[in-house]
């Protein structure tokens, strides 16, 4: 299996008259690897997968790793919060050949921490695949925690997790319960520098959708000790993190693309909405200040 760190992207899906625009995804895919890129994660919380119908979530996921062709780990996002449906979902990324699965906890339901595990358990018995596990309780309700996390990194397909806590308590808790070669990768920008600091390996990030080759120098200086780097460009990406959820997520991304020419249209999917005028001042003021525009 191809290595799993340091800044993976997970991408937006871009979409024009609503449908999937797969010139715009191509675009976006190219883009990223151009780079620097270290893996995407397609249908991800940032490709608004709870919006995807069947046929369009698969179809993402099997263009990604169409387009990709190797380049970079292709990690899929296959969760749901009907067990019968992720195992639908992480089949049919098998077959289109993704590297992985990004399975997330499940939302709503509200699980026990038992509920969890048979929950990614039964995955795994029905599709034989790298799992990489997703807890994100600010979407979920749900906290899935260290001990359930260690209980499941017990399983060899489960290879890591993505923690999007925002916790550096819960994410060294996790490093210091699982095995050395479990993948620790943050969920948050803001995160993920000292995430990797403390044992993680990398972050799986919406601010890489419109500055990959910055995400990616700062997890390749933080992976390689240099401190002064990766702290360098932490905080001159910090502002652009925030920004990036200056309105809900992902229309600050796919808005920011559009302005950059990467992808035609900043399309989002109802109940997302377009941003608002104040939004879209704050949010190339910031893109000025980066130098992205």
């Amino acid at each position: 299996m191809k290595k799993i760190q340091g800044a993976i992207t997970a991408i937006v899906t871009p979409m024009r008259d609503g449908k999937v625009d797969e010139e715009g995804l191509t675009s976006l895919i190219n883009f990223q690897i151009d780079n620097g890129i270290h893996g995407l994660v397609p249908c991800g919380t940032t490709g608004e997968s709870a919006t995807l119908g069947f046929d369009e979530h698969k179809r993402v996921i099997e263009l990604t790793v169409e387009i990709v062709n190797g380049r970079v780990p292709v990690i899929a996002g296959t969760g749901a919060n009907n067990t019968l449906e992720a195992i639908e979902l992480t089949a049919s990324a098998k077959e289109s050949g993704a590297d992985a699965v990004l399975s997330v906890v499940p939302y709503y339901n509200k699980p026990s921490q038992e509920g969890l595990f048979q929950h990614f358990k039964a995955i795994l018995d029905a599709v034989d695949i790298p799992m990489v596990l997703y807890n994100v309780p600010s979407r979920t309700v749900t906290n899935m925690l260290p001990a359930t996390v260690a209980r499941l990194a017990a399983i060899p397909a489960v290879i890591g997790v993505k923690e999007a806590s925002g916790s550096l308590n819960q994410i060294s808790e996790v490093i210091r319960l699982c095995p050395d070669d479990f993948i620790v990768l943050s969920g948050d920008d803001f995160t993920c520098m000292p995430t990797v600091l403390v044992g993680g390996r990398g972050v799986i990030s919406v601010t890489s959708n419109v500055e990959p080759r910055g995400m990616a120098d700062m997890m390749e200086a933080a992976l390689a000790g240099d401190l002064a780097g990766a702290n360098e460009i932490h905080y001159r990406l910090f502002g652009l993190m925030g920004t990036m959820f200056c309105y809900p997520s992902p229309a600050p991304a796919k808005k920011a693309l559009q302005l950059m020419g990467i992808t035609a249209s900043a399309e989002v999917r109802l109940p997302m909405t377009a941003m608002d005028d104040s939004s879209i001042d704050k949010l190339t003021a910031e893109m000025k200040r980066v130098g992205l525009l």
